[in-house]
């Protein structure tokens, strides 16, 4: 029972691992490009929750100095996690301009049906 409960404490970490584990294997299983950029995308979020997740301190507020307060949750995580969101969607923006381009190229998004042209 005590296994279950430690289990149930940790709830947050067995979801962000699950989303690792789900967007690594849709990189890795699926050859169509869009679906690559979705699995990266999901596997990209579950590391800005396994950031997140000791960044706050329960009972912690904002750090603004006040006499009432005593302990304070750290603001760098969340900054950082927010300018990875930003890169994040730069990255994605520009994974699906590249997977239009392929397609106007080569008529295909898909992996294995995508062959090299002779530059001779």
């Amino acid at each position: 029972m005590e296994a279950f409960l430690d289990f149930a404490d940790r709830y947050n970490y067995v979801i962000t691992i699950f989303l690792m584990i789900a967007g690594l294997y849709i990189v890795v299983a699926r050859s169509n490009m869009v679906k690559k950029l979705v699995g990266l995308s999901i596997f990209q979020t579950s590391v800005y929750l396994l950031y997140l997740e000791p960044a706050k301190i329960v009972g912690g507020t904002a750090p603004i100095i006040d006499p009432a307060f005593t302990v304070y949750s750290n603001p760098l995580p969340h900054v950082l996690i927010l300018t990875a969101i930003v890169v994040g969607v730069g990255t994605l923006a520009l994974g699906l301009a590249l997977v239009v381009r392929i397609n106007e190229a080569f008529g295909t998004i898909d992996d294995d049906e995508i062959k090299p042209q002779d530059g001779g």
